[in-house]
C-alpha cells in the first residue's frame, strides 16, 4: 500500500527536484520491505533526476546499474525507457556516440512490439543528439517529424509538445519562424493546466521568441 501511495505521488517528467524526493521515498519504502523490483524502480527515478540536475556521473552510474538490475529482475518498466534516459544523460556530458548507440538499441526493441508509448520520445532524442554531434540537420528533422507522427497517432500530447518544440526550434534556426510558430502554437494551446512544468515553459519561451 505504501508503495502504491509513493508511486501515485510521482510528479510529471522533468520536474526534477520533486522527482528525486519521491524516488528517495520509494527507495526507502522498497528497501525497508525488501521489494527488489521497486528498489530498482526507485533507483531509476533517482538516477534520472540526478543526471538531469547536473550530477551526471552519479546519475549515469545509477542508471547503468539499474539497466543491469532491470533485466535481472524482470521489472515491468520498459527497458527502452532506461535506455532513453541513459542516452539523454550521455548527451548532456557530450558523449553523443554512446547516446546514439543506446537509442538505436531502444528503437530496435520498439520495432519488436506493436506499439510503445514512449516511441516518439526516442525519435526526438535521436534527432537532438544528431544535431549535437554532426550535425546532420536533414536526418534530425526527419527524426522530429517521425516523433510528431507517432505522438499524434498515439494521441500522446506531452510527447507531441516535446517533438513540436524540437522541430520548431530547428526551423527557427533555419529562418522559418512563421512555420515554426504555426506548428507549435496549436499544440501548446491544447493544454489547459500544468503551465509551470518545464515542457510548457520551454514551449512558451520559444513561442514568444517566434512571435
Amino acid at each position: 500500500m505504501r508503495i502504491a501511495i509513493v508511486l501515485g505521488c510521482m510528479p510529471s517528467a522533468r520536474e526534477w527536484q520533486p522527482a528525486q524526493a519521491h524516488a528517495e521515498a520509494l527507495l526507502a519504502v522498497a528497501t525497508e520491505h525488501g521489494f527488489a523490483r521497486y528498489v530498482v524502480l526507485g533507483a531509476y527515478f533517482r538516477g534520472w533526476a540526478l543526471a538531469a540536475q547536473g550530477q551526471h556521473v552519479e546519475g549515469i552510474t545509477q542508471l547503468r546499474q539499474c539497466l543491469d538490475a532491470w533485466r535481472a529482475t524482470g521489472t515491468e518498466m520498459s527497458t527502452e525507457e532506461v535506455l532513453a534516459q541513459l542516452a539523454e544523460a550521455y548527451g548532456q556530458v557530450g558523449q553523443v556516440a554512446e547516446g546514439l548507440h543506446l537509442l538505436a538499441e531502444a528503437l530496435a526493441i520498439v520495432d519488436t512490439r506493436r506499439e510503445v508509448l514512449g516511441e516518439a520520445e526516442l525519435h526526438r532524442l535521436y534527432g537532438e543528439l544528431l544535431l549535437q554531434s554532426i550535425p546532420d540537420v536533414p536526418a534530425a528533422e526527419a527524426c522530429f517529424q517521425r516523433a510528431l507522427a507517432v505522438a499524434r497517432h498515439q494521441q500522446a500530447k506531452s510527447f507531441e509538445l516535446r517533438a513540436a518544440t524540437s522541430l520548431a526550434r530547428l526551423w527557427q534556426h533555419q529562418g522559418k519562424r512563421a512555420e515554426a510558430y504555426e506548428l507549435l502554437a496549436p499544440v501548446y494551446g491544447w493544454f489547459t493546466e500544468g503551465f509551470d512544468t518545464a515542457d510548457l515553459q520551454e514551449a512558451k519561451t520559444l513561442l514568444a521568441a517566434l512571435s
